[in-house]
């Protein structure tokens, strides 16, 4: 059988039946692989979409721990927190009495004292979690000024000081002892890191919350923020100079307290020089042939492997405390 088509200038040409089936067969072949390249390269945009996602959360909730540890100890213009009049004080038979949210406890907001605290895989704040807390993660509290001066404020938590000393105030005013031009005010901040189970914003998928010192109203109030989505584990090992020669001597987990002048194992001098952050990250959905044999370690928990066919990466960062050092 031949099939014949017209051609300029009246002359024909025949195709034949088997010529046509080859051209088709060429085609369908063609067509296939062009399909098959645009599965697979659509199917590399969706896997690279969702590291590239747990990337941005792990390095969103890095930036935002590192932002305040890095500023621990700034207590405006002193360096000196024990010559800070207000703070929390081991035997202090006449405490300054101040309107302070007892939420976390007294000590959760005046320990100035221990700038950088925290539990060891365990929720140990006074104050409850937003739902419920992660097992075998760590809580991390950062307490500090803020960095510009700001205005005074009744009923917020403020440092007033001076190059050689500070007061916590609470009622924006002044204190007689101190010169409008010779010191500065400033906010007190507290911050205490923790992984909540359970996220508010997108439910089932744990997530990475702090508590903060803030105000209400004309009260200072303590506020519970979320702040990165998919955050599964929080670890934090403290690095700690104990001869005051400005290195870190060795790391010891949260709560230790080798750095706590209120614990009966402090050592006279030892400083928190450096933080190390670890973090389990973790996708928002399950994505169906995710083979993630790796374990998961960080800090000083072993978490094991998940086989949930979740998306999770692991990442650690060590964070120099630009205060602490002599």
């Amino acid at each position: 059988m031949r099939i014949t088509v017209n051609q300029p200038g009246g002359r024909q040409h025949g195709i034949t039946l088997v010529e046509l089936m080859v051209a088709l067969a060429i085609g369908s072949f063609l067509m296939i692989g062009a399909i098959q390249i645009y599965s697979q390269s659509r199917q590399a945009f969706t896997i690279n979409e969702s590291i590239a996602r747990v990337q941005e959360t792990a390095q969103f909730a890095l930036d935002t721990i590192e932002a305040d540890l890095r500023m621990a100890s700034n207590w405006g213009r002193t360096s000196r927190r024990l010559s800070i009049e207000g703070r929390t004080m081991l035997g202090d038979v006449n405490p300054k009495i101040l309107a302070v949210p007892l939420d976390c406890s007294e000590d959760w907001s005046l320990e100035l004292d221990v700038p950088v605290d925290g539990f060891d895989n365990v929720m140990g704040l006074t104050c409850p979690p937003q739902n419920v807390a992660q097992a075998n993660s760590d809580v991390l509290t950062v307490r500090r000024a803020s960095v510009n001066p700001v205005p005074l404020q009744a009923g917020r938590l403020q440092i007033q000081s001076t190059r050689t000393q500070g007061e916590i105030i609470d009622d924006g005013i002044i204190p007689p002892q101190y010169d409008p031009a010779q010191s500065a005010t400033h906010n007190l901040m507290v911050s205490s890191y923790y992984v909540d189970a359970n996220s508010d914003l997108i439910p089932g998928v744990p997530t990475l919350r702090r508590k903060v010192l803030g105000i209400q109203g004309v009260n200072s109030a303590i506020f519970d923020q979320e702040i990165a989505p998919g955050v599964e584990n929080l670890q934090i090992q403290l690095g700690i100079d104990v001869n005051e020669d400005n290195t870190v001597d060795r790391y010891v987990n949260p709560g230790d307290q080798i750095y706590n002048p209120r614990a009966p194992g402090y050592l006279p001098g030892a400083r928190v020089l450096t933080a190390r952050v670890s973090l389990v990250v973790r996708g928002l959905v399950r994505e169906p042939g995710v083979d993630d044999q790796q374990v998961y370690a960080p800090g000083n928990v072993n978490l094991g492997t998940f086989n949930d066919e979740i998306r999770r990466m692991q990442v650690s960062k060590t964070i120099l405390l630009r205060n602490t050092r002599i």
